[in-house]
């Protein structure tokens, strides 16, 4: 073999060791990255997994600041609204670009537009009475009726549908269902039986108070 032979066969063999290289350096340096980048996510972002879902503690951090806010106001409002009237349920949050605190209020016979005008009155001038104010930007105040959901918030609620069509979801499941809808037959001894269908058979269930998550009225369709 000639020596430019021999010297193209070097040359040769040099640039894929060099390339070999680079691709082993470049290749290391992506997985840097990327560990770097797990780390960022994991540890400084701190995002937790709950219930199937990624969350932060910012995200803690706004449910904590709305329970106080609906709290406080609980407190003042409460007070003000007199039978017939009753409180049903507080709400604050976004809705669109706006937040809005909902209060929502009821009587037997239902709610009218006059009433909403008249508990607004009564309600808005004790909300400029929390101080400090917890409220951390401008907000909209609806008092509005609950509607045909009427969400069942305590146990006298509870007690009050007994004989109507509700919906409850649960912490924990109970015949692998974590959603029930049917009729509420009875409420004894913080215990709820309910009759629903499982698909064309009719049955009942027993469900203890302190697994239900959420509860409401419900329209049957």
């Amino acid at each position: 073999m000639s020596k430019s032979s021999q010297a193209r066969v070097k040359s040769s063999t040099e640039l894929k060791q060099n390339f070999k290289k680079k691709l082993e350096v470049r290749l290391f340096e992506c997985l840097c990255f990327t560990l770097l980048l797990k780390s960022a996510i994991l540890n400084n972002k701190n995002i937790r997994k709950r219930g199937g879902e990624i969350s932060s503690p910012l995200a803690y951090e706004e449910v904590d600041a709305i329970a106080t806010i609906v709290e406080l106001v609980r407190e003042v409002v409460e007070p003000v609204i007199e039978a017939p009237f009753e409180l049903v349920d507080i709400e604050y949050g976004k809705i669109g670009s706006d937040m809005i605190l909902s209060i929502f209020v009821d009587k037997p016979e239902g709610i009218t537009l006059n009433d909403t005008a008249d508990l607004t009155e009564i309600i808005s001038p004790v909300l400029d009475t929390i101080k400090p104010d917890p409220f951390p930007e401008q907000y909209f105040l609806e008092i509005t009726s609950p509607g045909l959901e009427r969400p069942l918030k305590t146990k006298e609620a509870v007690a009050g549908a007994v004989g109507k069509y509700i919906h409850v979801g649960l912490y924990q499941a109970i015949d692998k269902q974590k959603v029930f809808e049917g009729t509420l037959l009875s409420f004894e001894e913080d215990e709820l039986t309910m009759e629903y269908m499982d698909k064309t058979r009719k049955k009942t269930v027993q469900i203890p108070y302190n697994l239900v998550s959420k509860a409401r009225l419900a329209v049957k369709l």
